[in-house]
């Protein structure tokens, strides 16, 4: 009953039987509702598997089943309800909440993290119930390396959703894979003749941002475009008059923006100047343009941080995982102008 060595785990069974792990919790938990979402032919992969290798669940992940308090929680360092935040949070939440179900797991949002005028929320202050839950989700567009080294350092079960590096050790994460969706956009747009490229957005203060930024240069050092970096304190109307075709933009909310910063100026979307934007939209704004760009997965993030996390309870590790952006057409994108690139100066 052990492969190389080592004590068979779930995940060892799922693999044979070709099916999740919380397939093979459901199954082994023999939840009265698990028939309803198993279909009988996997079931019996499952319990085929089980008795081909004799396998016996780990007393630690019978705790899990039946011990712990089968309450995960759920933080986050922005508000996630307020109108303002455009309903950025909504596919993390539906994700981690459906997953939550189907493991038979209640989830607990941690509201009580007060923070000083100004500052950020914390996990860890005099009010700190983070010890409630088995384990904790993070939510953030930027997470705080002190609150990680400390869950870390504590031996805290959690998952952080969106690529973190190293605080102190390895983060466990689910990301999205930012690089490759970025610098596919590249491609693209230069595939049509764009050969100045523009990038509007910091380019830094959290890990994707960091990351679309890396994605944008590898895209511009492999087809030998020239590509420039806007920083958010430059003025709209002087990315449009710059002379780039193509602008990349790191805050969906900017493309407005600069689309009416063009029309203003006589500049043409996408005829004269191609938008393509590389997020979701995370401030108010009114949106009346199909923008070309990617979609971040971020119902399948949701998900998978919560699957992740039941695998850290049951077996310890450090998963990271980074799951592919889907490119998404839209009306944004449009042949170059003219092999050089010129634009109406506004």
């Amino acid at each position: 009953m052990t492969t190389q060595g080592r004590r068979l785990t779930q995940q060892d069974i799922a693999r044979m039987a070709g099916v999740s792990q919380t397939t093979v919790s459901l199954v082994l938990n023999k939840r009265g509702d698990a028939d309803v979402r198993i279909a009988p032919e996997t079931r019996e992969r499952v319990l085929q598997a089980i008795r081909e290798t004799g396998y016996v669940a780990d007393p630690a992940a019978r705790r899990l089943a039946y011990g712990r308090n089968r309450i995960l929680g759920v933080f986050t360092y922005e508000a996630v309800f307020p109108a303002e935040s455009a309903d950025f949070y909504h596919p993390f939440l539906v994700g981690i909440e459906e997953c939550a179900q189907e493991i038979g797991c209640d989830l607990l949002l941690f509201t009580s993290a007060k923070a000083a005028s100004g500052a950020r929320r914390r996990i860890f202050n005099e009010e700190s119930r983070v010890r409630l839950a088995d384990g904790c989700v993070l939510l953030g567009r930027t997470v705080d390396r002190e609150d990680l080294a400390r869950l870390l350092a504590e031996g805290i079960p959690f998952v952080s959703v969106g690529r973190r590096d190293d605080a102190g050790g390895p983060v466990p994460y689910v990301g999205a894979d930012y690089p490759p969706a970025v610098l596919a956009l590249v491609e693209r747009a230069v595939a049509l003749g764009h050969r100045r490229l523009g990038y509007v957005g910091a380019g830094t203060g959290g890990e994707s941002m960091a990351d679309r930024l890396r994605g944008f240069h590898e895209g511009v050092a492999a087809t030998g475009a020239d590509g420039r970096h806007f920083t958010p304190d430059v003025p709209l109307g002087d990315v449009v008059a710059s002379g780039v075709t193509a602008v990349f933009v790191e805050e969906y909310a900017d493309c407005v923006a600069i689309a009416t910063a063009a029309a203003e100026r006589g500049v043409h979307v996408p005829h004269d100047l191609s938008i393509l934007t590389l997020g979701a939209l995370t401030r108010p704004v009114q949106v009346d343009t199909d923008f070309t760009g990617f979609r971040i997965p971020r119902r399948e993030m949701g998900r998978r941080a919560v699957q992740l996390l039941a695998e850290i309870l049951e077996t310890g590790g450090t998963p990271q995982e980074l799951l592919p952006c889907e490119l998404v057409d839209g009306t944004t994108l449009a042949p170059a102008p003219n092999l050089t690139g010129d634009l109406p100066r506004g």
